[in-house]
């Protein structure tokens, strides 16, 4: 049963400035805000009461009144336009959906894990709709409140269920925004392996690593899987370190399971106001991590000058970081690190920036996103690579200890330099012993 968007405004709105009004009065009594969960209980009362004034009004007006199913969807498209994503919602709770993309309210499409891509029906009434509801996340969602107007063309942000989204405006025709799911935010490297994303043998040294506290960049295109495959190295730390998280907009959400990692803190970039002043930027962040006593340091995504203040906690003691970054090949990373270090505040040349990798980078894991269209065109996220970090010669030396086997996922490769520290970690390294040596020095 489709429900009157009209009606689900309205009755939004009426919602909206009830909880404001309720605010207001406990300001004014100094009473203790509510919590972000508290308030969305009460609304709910708040909807049942709006409802119910609602079935009134319409029984007066001699019409009919919504019924209990109908009454439901309304109370769920209320709740959903004030908390959640509005018609967003219904497309957010499938476990099948992978991306969507907005080019404007009535040009959806929907990406689904199974390789389909399926236009939907509109996602709001008209485009200033749509970014009244971006608008509306960008001021609940995060740590702090993002604007998104003609000042602010431009936004990142965490969905409540953890997914991706970016949003612009004034510099396209339409309002585009983009919205990649994370259906896997509990991932374990076991679950790789059942999804055939990685061997076991190379799921056991991958835990091997992180147990070893190595430092591992991971490396992949857009929508490759770089974020899962960080969950799921992360889940490999014991839950009594310390872990601070350091991202543009909080997506990682490893504090949100207290049994694996107790002690998180997520620290996230904050942009400048209207003022332009109050920014906070991810270098920064990353040094002040350095001093909150962290166990290991977690760089959600490296798209600039931070590489140079993250390199330099990697090679200064705070063994084990996580990080990932866009690349095209394992062995890209080294050049678009130096690229980034060369546009950092310290204009770091080429020469030292190898000399920080050396030291600092210990394995550097490749992730893809292959289309198999022998299996009917199945989509499948795969680690194709594993090099390991060996020294530096005027460039990086690397060797790549995993590369892609006869069905993409990798395989051992070549002898691993920290074998012995890997082994005290729990890597078995017989799996290995029995494939001849490939690869070597690149």
């Amino acid at each position: 049963m489709a429900i009157d968007q009209r009606v689900v405004r309205r009755l939004r709105e009426e919602v909206a400035d009830l909880l404001a009004q309720q605010r207001r009065e406990d300001a004014l009594t100094g009473a203790a805000p509510m919590s972000a969960e508290d308030e969305r209980q009460y609304a709910r009362a708040v909807i049942g009461r709006v409802l119910d004034l609602h079935a009134r009004s319409e029984l007066s007006l001699g019409r009919t009144p919504p019924e209990p199913d109908e009454e439901t969807e309304l109370a769920e498209g209320i709740h959903a336009a004030l908390f959640g994503v509005g018609r967003l919602q219904p497309l957010l709770d499938d476990p099948l959906v992978e991306n969507i993309d907005i080019n404007g309210c009535d040009q959806v499409f929907v990406g689904y894990a199974d390789g389909r891509e399926v236009a939907m029906p509109p996602v709001a009434e008209s485009d200033d709709e749509l970014i009244e509801l971006v608008q509306l996340l960008g001021a609940y969602s995060g740590l702090t409140s993002r604007s998104f107007d003609v000042a602010n063309p431009q936004l990142d942000l965490r969905l409540p269920d953890g997914s991706r989204m970016s949003a612009v405006m004034g510099v396209c025709p339409r309002p585009a925004v983009s919205i990649r799911r994370s259906r896997l935010s509990r991932v374990t490297l076991d679950q790789l392996v059942a999804n055939d994303s990685l061997t076991p043998e190379l799921a056991s040294f991958l835990a091997a690593a992180v147990l070893a506290r190595k430092n591992i960049m991971i490396a992949g295109a857009t929508n490759a899987g770089k974020t899962t495959m960080l969950r799921a190295l992360a889940h490999e730390i014991p839950p009594h370190e310390r872990l601070i998280t350091v991202e543009r907009s909080l997506e990682l959400g490893l504090g949100e399971f207290p049994d694996l990692h107790p002690n998180v803190v997520p620290l996230e970039e904050r942009l400048p106001n209207s003022e332009g002043l109050g920014s906070i930027g991810m270098a920064d962040l990353v040094r002040r991590s350095l001093r909150m006593n962290p166990s290991r340091v977690i760089v959600g995504e490296v798209l600039g000058d931070e590489i140079v203040t993250m390199l330099n906690a990697m090679s200064q003691g705070n063994d084990g970081s996580l990080s990932t970054i866009h690349a095209n090949s394992a062995i890209e990373v080294f050049n678009r690190i130096c690229t980034y270090a060369i546009q950092s505040a310290e204009r770091l040349p080429t020469e030292a920036t190898m000399m920080l990798i050396a030291g600092a980078i210990d394995f550097v894991v490749f992730v893809e996103r292959r289309n198999d269209y022998a299996e009917g065109g199945r989509l499948r996220r795969i680690v194709t690579s594993v090099r390991e970090v060996n020294g530096v010669d005027g460039r990086v030396l690397s060797s790549e200890v995993f590369q892609p086997g006869d069905d993409g996922r990798a395989v051992p490769a070549a002898p691993i330099a920290c074998i012995d520290e890997l082994i005290v970690a729990g890597y078995d390294p017989a799996a290995m012993s029995s494939v001849p040596v490939q690869g070597g020095w690149q």
